[in-house]
Parts: structure tokens; sequence; C-alpha cells
């Protein structure tokens, strides 16, 4: 991306609100492709980039007049997940929440929200040589149609949103989704996850919510679109900006989700020390949770050895990789690991002790949940993504490509930073100058 600081290319200022997508895809630009290195090892085989593309333009297009001013921010943040649609180099991404950030105002930290018009989008992809090019977006929408945006739901549990210089407040909106993960279902329907609630969406073709399952004593009130809670009460105990962020599909239809971090169970120093989080099973069919796992991270420091902060682990993906087997990716903002795991019935603590919130310790407080008797899933490490050339930062999607290749995307925000330079003097965006990328590895010995 360019530096908006310095203005944008003239042919961006030559797209108008309303453009069709086809036309706007025009504009992405391509890339640096990566080499292949030897193999024996894993390796990546190809990167591809997307270029710039005006949010406004991009936003406008799919919602007219709900994007008055992008300040200087190109399409970004699609790389919260990536799902393979069936043609050969093309996936279905969801963007996050939309720019954002955080500026200390007399030493606490605000939310900003740079656009806040911006409605999250299901977007098209296609990998050719060393670009990125978007076909088709689809914008999340209410039952009435309107866009849900990516605002927060509630006063007092969520983060209180404020303009791109955390100066003015914004109003919280109980429709607002921190999308993440996504997985496209037979009848042609999707299914997200959201890091509010946090929640799983399920969301049409065309991209209305037809029902946000939330966890049970949510009270999420005034939404325009039907919210139900079926998802344990324990997952009102999540962190702040930590809630779903992977999801898968297994082959029988059942979906996966996977809490970010460790609860804050029983407060935020047990969170923020942990190692164990949870995966949950639930079954579109019906319409429950119906199995609960706990997964156990590596230390901070084997995953990152950069790294000796704790409460930098993350699950950022989980890929369905046949029968009850699933991969999923442990990360830092610098650094991530694949691990496999297979989802055993003697595994599931669903409705068990750990679900109640008032079991002292928490099992976010265990040093070793094994040796409590919790049956914590197994895992096999498949790659060091850390230790593969050419692999980015901030990697947030994963997708199998075939039995020895997956694709990965990583979470460029947006090309925004945290702090007050964020923006300029005018209030136009300071770009970080990461680039959206996808990144085929090839794993020698497959999965």
């Amino acid at each position: 991306m360019s530096p908006h600081s310095t203005g944008r290319r003239r042919v961006h200022r030559s797209v108008a609100a309303g453009v069709p997508l086809a036309v706007l895809a025009a504009l992405v630009l391509a890339g640096p492709a990566a080499a292949d290195t030897a193999s024996g090892r894993a390796h990546v085989t190809r990167t591809a980039t997307l270029g710039d593309l005006p949010l406004g333009a991009f936003s406008n297009g799919l919602l007219p007049g709900t994007v008055d001013d992008d300040r200087g921010v190109d399409l970004g943040g699609i790389g919260s997940d990536i799902y393979p649609t069936g043609r050969r180099g093309e996936f279905w991404t969801i963007t996050d929440r939309g720019p954002n950030g955080q500026i200390k105002i007399d030493g606490k930290k605000r939310r900003t929200f740079p656009v806040p018009g911006f409605d999250p989008a299901i977007v098209r992809i296609r990998v050719s040589g060393d670009t990125v090019t978007v076909l088709d977006a689809i914008p999340v929408t209410t039952s009435s149609g309107m866009p849900v945006t990516g605002l927060s739901n509630q006063e007092g549990r969520d983060e209180a949103p404020y303009s791109y210089d955390a100066r003015t407040p914004l109003a919280y909106n109980p429709n607002g989704l921190d999308t993440e993960g996504i997985v496209r279902a037979a009848d042609g329907s999707f299914w997200l996850v959201d890091e509010y609630g946090p929640s799983l969406v399920h969301v049409s073709a065309r991209g209305k919510v037809l029902t946000r399952y939330v966890p049970e004593g949510l009270n999420l009130t005034g939404a325009d679109y039907p919210v139900v809670e079926a998802l344990p009460s324990v997952l009102l105990h999540r962190k702040i900006n930590r809630g779903f962020e992977g999801l898968a599909q297994l082959p029988g239809g059942d979906l996966v989700l996977a809490v970010q971090s460790p609860l804050s169970l029983p407060d935020t120093d047990a969170g923020e020390g942990s190692l164990t989080t949870r995966l949950l099973r639930f079954s579109p069919r019906k319409k429950a949770v119906t199995a609960e796992y706990a997964y156990r991270f590596d230390p901070v420091d084997v995953v990152d050895p950069g790294e000796d902060d704790t409460s930098e682990l993350k699950i950022s993906s989980v890929v369905a990789v046949g029968g009850d087997r699933l991969l999923v990716e442990e990360r830092t903002d610098n650094a991530a690991r694949l691990q496999v795991v297979r989802l055993t019935r003697g595994a599931n603590i669903l409705g068990g002790r750990w679900d109640d919130d008032t079991t002292s310790p928490s099992l976010e407080q265990l040093a070793d949940p094994a040796a409590s008797g919790v049956p914590v899933l197994a895992k096999r490490l498949v790659v060091d993504l850390g230790k593969v050339e050419g692999v980015p930062g901030k990697i947030e999607g994963v997708a199998r490509v075939d039995h020895d290749t997956l694709a990965l995307i990583n979470d460029n925000d947006f090309g925004m930073t945290d702090g007050a330079g964020a923006f300029d003097a005018q209030g136009r965006l300071v770009d970080s100058g990461i680039e959206t990328t996808v990144t085929y590895v090839r794993l020698p010995r497959g999965i």
C-alpha cells in the first residue's frame, strides 16, 4: 500500500461510489512473488498480494452511502479467515469489524473506529500468479437489510467506541459484529464467528443474518435480527477482543468454534497467565453445542522464541482435515505453529464443573489440567511457520489447498497502527505499509 499521508494514486479518485465490484477488482495490483526453496521441509511456493482499493469505493459499491469519508484507508483486513470455494485458486474470506486502533487519552486506551460506517463483508478472491483479485463481495446485513456495522455492542461489556482521534464518543450498536472465522454450508449459506458476544452467526447466501447464537445470560437487546442464547454461559468471561476467532466445518456438517484466548476466569490475571483455552462443537441440525474441549497452548517462548508474555498466545484458525481431526493454529503476532488434534468423545467437558464459573480453581487456573483429571486434547506438531522463510506475521486464516499444501492469509489491519500517529494532521491514514497476502506453503509430508 502506498503511504496515504502523501496522497493516493490518482486512479483511485476516479472510482465512484456504487461501481460494480468487477470494475473495482481491476484496480488490484500485482505484488512480489516468493521463490520456491529446497524440498525436504516446509517451504513457500507462492506469495500473492492484494493491491490498493479505496475502502470508501468498496463499501459504497456494496451499500451506497455507508461511508462518507474513508480517511485514506484501503480495503484490507480480509485476512480474518480463508475458506476454499471449490474452484482452484478461489477462496471466501471475511473482514473483521473494520479499521480500528487504540489511542491513549489521559493515560487510558480508547478504541477508535476511523470509518464507523464500514460494514463487515464476505469477500471472494482469486489467487493468480502473484496477484490477489477481488471477484465479489457480500455485505453482512440485518433482517431489514441495514448494515450490521463493526461497532461495539454493549456498554460496560465491550470497549467504548470513539472517532479516529479518540476524542468523540460513538454510539454502541447491538447489531455490530467483529467477524472472524468463516465456512460455507452445503446450502450456500455461511457461518461466521464473532469476538464481541462471543457469537456464532448464521448468514444467508446474500449476507443477511439469519440467527446470532450467543452465550446464555448475555442479554443482548435491540438487535435487528434473531438472537438466541444457545452457548454456555461460561463464555461470558471471554477476554475483551478475544472471543471466537477460529471456525471449522467437519465432514458431517458440525462446526468447531475456537475461543481465541483463555477465559478471564475468575479474573483477568488468571486469563492472562493461562495456557488453556476452549473449543466448542456446534450442531447446526440441533442448533446447540454438543461438546466442549480443553485445548492447551505450548509455552509462549516455544511458539515465539522472541516473546515472553503468555497473554500474546491466540488461536486464530482451525481447519477440518478429515474425520474428527482438526488443524489448530497457535500464534502470536510474529509467529505461528500448526498442530493437529482429534476430537474424541472422551475429551468432552461440556456441562461439567469446568463450565461452572464458581468452580475454584477454574480450568484456566490449573497449572496442569491433565493432572487434575481434565481430558486435554492430545496434539501433534505439523509445521512451525515461524521457521518457514517467507511467511508473514499475523497469520489469521489457514485453508487446505490439497493434501500437502496450505493457503495462509494475514491480517494487515487495514494498514492501521495504534497511537496518535496513525493519522496525519489532515486526518488521513499514515499507512503501515503491510500488505494483505496469500501465501502457499507446501508440507512435504502432508498433514
